[in-house]
C-alpha cells in the first residue's frame, strides 16, 4: 500500500514539475520578505486595487505566500478565489488565463495530499493545452503572469520581470496590463544616474498611458522620471503629478509616489501630509514608513541649517525619523537602507552601542542574503567618519564599498568621500603617502583621474556636497 502511494506521488511530481506556475517559477524563499509581500498582497485585495483580472492575480498571488507561510488551507482559499474571479470576469474565454491559477491549485492539492483532485486540475490543464497548439510557456497570459509573480515578490527578479512582459507584449502588443507591467519593471531596473529623456523606461511609461490613460499609478511614475531628468521637464512634471493626484487620490501607490515627488522639490511638509493620508490606508506599508522618515530627516537637515538652531525642533524631527524607520524595519525586517539608516540615525543620537548592534545585525542579513552590502558598507563608513569619529575605519569601509560595487550611487559617493579625505591630506602634506594610495585606489577602481591634487586641495570645501547620509551629520552628532 506504501508502496502504490509513493508511485502515485511520484507519478504526479513529474507531471507537476512540467506545469507553468509560481511552483515552478524558481521563486526562492529565501529571497522573500514574506511578512511585507503578505502586506501588500492583502492591502490590494482589500483596496480592490487594479482591474478585474488584477484581482484574481493579486488571489493567485497570496496562495502561493500562504503555502511559503505554512498555511496550506488559507492558501487553497485564494486559488478557489482566483478561479471563481477569473470564470466570473472572462467568463467562455477563460481557459489561458486559468493555466497558472490551476497549475498552483494543482500543486497545492498534492502538498494537501489531495492527489485525486491533484490530478483532476491535471486533467483540466491537459484538456486547455489541447485547445491550442502553443505550449504554455509561449502563451501571452502565461508570460504576462510570470512577469507579475517576478515584480511582485523581489527586487532579485525584476529583471526577469521584464524579460517576461517584453515576451508577453510581442505577441499581445496593445494588451494594457503586461504594458504597465513593462514599464514598472523597467522603472525600477534603470539606473536614475544614467536616464535620458528617451530611455525605455519614459518610452514605455508613455505608451501605458496612451493605451490607457486613467493609469495614474504610471502617470506618476513619468512625473518623477521626468523630475530627475531635465529641468527642462519640470512644468510637464508637475502636470503629470497633479493629474495623477486629481484622478486618483485615494490610491496608495499613487500618493506615495506624489509625496516622494513633492519631498525631492523640497515640499516636505506637504509630502508628510500626502504619506499619512496613504498610511490610514497602508498601515503596514515599509515602504511607506521610510518615506516618511525620510521627510524627517530632511526637516531635521532644514532646521540645522537656520542660523538659530532649535535643538528642540532638531530632537523631535530626528525620534519621528527614527520612529518611521523603525516601523518600517519592523515591518519588513530585511529592509536594509532603513536598518542602516535607523543605525546612523542611532549614531546620530549618541547611542553608539545601539548603532553598532543594529550594523552587525544589518551586515549578517545583507551577506546572508549576498544582497545589499555595499550599501551596509557605505552606511558604516558614514557612521565611522561623523558619529564615531573613526577615520581609518570609515575610510576601510569607503574603499569596500567602492570595491563591490565602485558604478553605483553608494560606490560614487564612497568615491567622493575619499578623495575629500585624500584632498585634506594633500592640502596638509603634499606628499602624504596615504594620499596617493587613496587616489590610486579610486583610479583602479574607477579608471578616473584627479588632475591636480594640490589645486583640488586649495579648494576643498567649496564644492557642494553631494546627497550622502553626512549632510551636516557633523552637527547632527554634537545635538
Amino acid at each position: 500500500m506504501i508502496s502504490e502511494m509513493s508511485s502515485i506521488q511520484d507519478s504526479l511530481q513529474s507531471k507537476l514539475d512540467q506545469l507553468e506556475c509560481h511552483f515552478t517559477w524558481n521563486i526562492e524563499k529565501e529571497h522573500l520578505v514574506l511578512t511585507d509581500i503578505l502586506n501588500r498582497l492583502e492591502e490590494q485585495v482589500k483596496m480592490g486595487l487594479g482591474k478585474d483580472q488584477g484581482v484574481a492575480r493579486t488571489h493567485c498571488s497570496l496562495g502561493y505566500v500562504k503555502f511559503l507561510l505554512g498555511s496550506k488551507e488559507e492558501a487553497l482559499t485564494h486559488l478557489l478565489k482566483s478561479e471563481t474571479l477569473i470564470k466570473e470576469n472572462l467568463g467562455v474565454n477563460c481557459d489561458k488565463t486559468l493555466i497558472v491559477p490551476y497549475g498552483n491549485l494543482a500543486w497545492i492539492n498534492y502538498h494537501m495530499k489531495n492527489y485525486t483532485e491533484s490530478e483532476s486540475y491535471l486533467m483540466k490543464l491537459q484538456k486547455i493545452n489541447e485547445t491550442f497548439s502553443a505550449e504554455p510557456s509561449t502563451v501571452p497570459e502565461v508570460l504576462g503572469e510570470k512577469g507579475w509573480a517576478y515584480l511582485k515578490f523581489s527586487h532579485r527578479y525584476y529583471d526577469k520581470a521584464a524579460e517576461f512582459f517584453q515576451k508577453a507584449l510581442l505577441l499581445d502588443p496593445e494588451n494594457s496590463e503586461w504594458n504597465v507591467g513593462y514599464a514598472i519593471a523597467l522603472y525600477r531596473t534603470e539606473d536614475p544616474t544614467y536616464f535620458t529623456v528617451d530611455s525605455p523606461a519614459i518610452k514605455q511609461l508613455k505608451q501605458a498611458i496612451d493605451i490607457d490613460p486613467d493609469d495614474d499609478a504610471s502617470r506618476v511614475l513619468l512625473g518623477v522620471k521626468y523630475l530627475f531628468c531635465s529641468k527642462e521637464l519640470m512644468n510637464e512634471s508637475e502636470k503629470l503629478i497633479e493629474t495623477a493626484l486629481k484622478g486618483s487620490p485615494e490610491n496608495p501607490h499613487v500618493m506615495r509616489y506624489v509625496g516622494k515627488f513633492f519631498r525631492n522639490q523640497g515640499y516636505v511638509d506637504r509630502s508628510v501630509a500626502l504619506l499619512k493620508k496613504a498610511l490610514e490606508t497602508s498601515p503596514n506599508s515599509g515602504f511607506m514608513h521610510h518615506q516618511l522618515a525620510m521627510c524627517y530627516k530632511i526637516k531635521k537637515i532644514n532646521l540645522q541649517k537656520e542660523k538659530q538652531v532649535n535643538k528642540s525642533e532638531v530632537n523631535n524631527a530626528r525620534n519621528q525619523c527614527i520612529y518611521h524607520l523603525e516601523k518600517a524595519t519592523s515591518l519588513k525586517p530585511s529592509f536594509i537602507i532603513a536598518m542602516s539608516e535607523l543605525a546612523f540615525q542611532y549614531g546620530e543620537k549618541r547611542d553608539l552601542p545601539k548603532a553598532e548592534k543594529l550594523f552587525d545585525r544589518t551586515f549578517k542579513i545583507a551577506r546572508e542574503k549576498n544582497d545589499g552590502v555595499h550599501k551596509v558598507h557605505f552606511f558604516y563608513a558614514e557612521f565611522q567618519h561623523y558619529c564615531n569619529r573613526c577615520e581609518d575605519l570609515a575610510i576601510s569601509h569607503y574603499r569596500q564599498c567602492l570595491e563591490m560595487s565602485p558604478h553605483t550611487s553608494e560606490g560614487n559617493r564612497s568615491a567622493k568621500k575619499l578623495k575629500n579625505i585624500a584632498a585634506r591630506y594633500i592640502k596638509e602634506n603634499p606628499g602624504h603617502w596615504k594620499a596617493n594610495e587613496i587616489l590610486g585606489f579610486i583610479y583602479q577602481m574607477k579608471g578616473e583621474m584627479f588632475g591636480d591634487t594640490k589645486s583640488y586641495a586649495a579648494t576643498l570645501g567649496n564644492e557642494e556636497d553631494d546627497e550622502s547620509l553626512s549632510n551636516l551629520c557633523e552637527i547632527n552628532c554634537k545635538i
